[in-house]
């Protein structure tokens, strides 16, 4: 489907909070949860349903338990580990979720976070604004705004376990006859591996269908349109953290000296090309 305007509440869009999760309903179908329980490494986004009303991403696997859907983490803070498994080694946990806009045409999440770890002075808190709507005939949007604010001077090594990221449903990986390609057109691992692009989609048919999802990140971020670091088997990031200026001296933050950054989540029917992704982004990088 061509890129349309949006529809000012062409879908409804509700949300409900029930213990540690928060529910997204859209015309009255489940779409997604934002979990931010205390027992969990960090908040994240699980099922994430497509059209077809299964989830486009997975969560977690025995080879990779430390990838839980669509959510945000970061490894190798000041000695933490704020991604893999281990509440011990660094935990991103929640302290304050809350449904700020629940009107129909969407749902606005805030959320505040303190990175924690026994014995050690917290490196990190957060501060989150999540935006869901569905603007569009089988088309539903995350905007997912976080800003990181150091409470001590931060270094991150140099790592791959870094920042927004996505794991796909075996189901769409490029292994089993699903595509990731991105703004440019280049495929697959070894196409989009470290390019800069403002955009990946990745999807695959099911059913006689094709569905899927885009992440983006937004140009004006203050560290703008990074290299992506992608997999085959279905994990995709954009994230300066694998390639620093300096691989030795890492990543480096300064107390007080905040990060913003911006990405959008499109989950489509389609291709691409058939959902207008470019179309989403043109939109999303004017906002």
């Amino acid at each position: 489907m061509p890129f349309t305007e949006p529809v000012e509440a062409q879908s409804t869009i509700t949300a409900e909070k029930i213990g540690s999760k928060i529910d997204v309903y859209v015309d009255g179908r489940f779409f997604t949860s934002y979990t931010f329980s205390e027992n969990e490494k960090y908040p994240f986004f699980y099922p994430v349903n497509g059209p077809s009303g299964a989830s486009v991403t997975s969560k977690r696997n025995s080879n990779f338990p430390h990838h839980s859907s669509l959510f945000f983490g970061l490894d190798f803070v000041n000695g933490g580990n704020y991604w893999q498994e281990g509440l011990d080694r660094g935990q991103i946990l929640s302290v304050n979720t809350q449904i700020e806009e629940n009107n129909g045409s969407r749902v606005v999440i805030t959320d505040e976070c303190i990175w924690v770890r026994p014995d050690a002075e917290s490196p990190i808190k957060d501060s989150r604004r999540i935006i869901i709507s569905s603007p569009g005939d089988e088309i539903y949007i995350i905007d997912f705004e976080i800003s990181l604010l150091p409470l001590h001077d931060v270094t991150i090594r140099r790592n791959n376990h870094s920042l927004f990221s996505g794991r796909m449903d075996p189901d769409l990986a490029v292994i089993n006859g699903g595509t990731m390609v991105n703004a440019a057109g280049d495929e697959g691992e070894d196409g989009t591996f470290g390019v800069r692009s403002p955009w990946i989609s990745y999807y695959g048919e099911r059913g006689g269908r094709y569905e899927g999802m885009t992440i983006m990140q937004h140009p004006s971020n203050d560290w703008p349109e990074a290299p992506w670091f992608t997999r085959d088997y279905g994990f995709f990031s954009p994230t300066p953290i694998y390639w620093p200026e300096d691989e030795d001296a890492g990543t480096f933050m300064g107390k007080g000296d905040a990060v913003n950054l911006s990405y959008r989540v499109v989950v489509h029917t389609g291709s691409p090309d058939e959902a207008g992704i470019s179309g989403y982004y043109d939109e999303f990088k004017s906002e």
